[in-house]
């Protein structure tokens, strides 16, 4: 697992630029890998990124059967304390695509809190946005719902499919306002240094040729823009044997 050092720096950037590393990195498709493949919404971007470890669990709030079980509370909780921290709660609602009730609320986002939990991404529904907020507990879920319905722990620690994406138990997350990156666990090492390497090169490159283009012919601002974009993929092909996006 990363240092606490290390996931507050990965906290720090944005997830597209997590992305960024993460390509030149990874053996998966990224195309269809570790991201979020369906639409979803930050409800609390204000608080910037979350990083975090995945803890799974189920529900289908319209299945009053599962209220059965009253041991699944307590047993959930268990889980959920045992595992590392940061935690972020990965949920897959069983019942999408209709939303008949929400796992999430002011209650549970301060239970989870206490837990070591930063925030959850659920394919469902959350409510009490402004207390789960208040909580310090981010959420990224597909809509708001007024109620629970008949919500409870289905089953937990195993893994889940949330946006048409799969994520394991204890996989690395970076989430924020564009969605997610679920890490496989050969990428982590290398990911921190990966993403400061390529937006030092961005900023170095072509990002610096774009913004000091004032005063110059459009035909000198090109020349300038395809010498960096040139540099940039040298640089990308020197750290990693990847040229990069351009």
């Amino acid at each position: 697992m990363l240092t606490h050092s290390q996931l507050l720096q990965l906290k720090r950037w944005n997830t597209p630029t997590i992305y960024n590393g993460w390509e030149q990195i990874t053996q998966s498709d990224v195309t269809a890998d570790g991201i979020n493949l369906d639409p979803i919404t930050d409800f609390m971007p204000q608080m910037g990124p979350m990083v975090g470890y995945a803890v799974t669990l189920v529900v289908e709030p319209s299945n009053q059967t599962h209220q059965s079980n009253r041991q699944a509370w307590s047993a959930y909780r268990e889980y959920v304390g045992a595992q590392p921290g940061p935690k972020i709660v990965c949920v897959q609602d069983l019942d999408r695509p209709r939303v008949i009730g929400s796992f999430w609320g002011e209650v549970n986002s301060n239970v989870h809190r206490a837990l070591g939990c930063v925030g959850t991404i659920t394919d469902g529904a959350i409510r009490d946005v402004d207390e789960m907020t208040n909580a310090g507990f981010k959420a990224l879920a597909r809509r708001l719902c007024v109620g629970h319905a008949h919500v409870i722990p289905v089953r937990w620690g195993e893994s889940v499919e949330v946006f048409g994406q799969a994520i394991a138990p204890g996989q690395l997350v970076h989430a924020d306002k564009h969605g997610f990156l679920a890490v496989p666990a050969a990428d982590e090492a290398a990911l921190l240094d990966a993403a400061v390497f390529m937006d030092a090169n961005e900023c170095n490159t072509v990002i610096a040729a774009a913004r000091e283009s004032a005063g110059h012919s459009t035909a000198d601002t090109l020349a300038a823009l395809n010498q960096a974009s040139q540099q940039f993929g040298q640089a990308a092909q020197r750290k990693f044997g990847s040229r990069g996006e351009w």
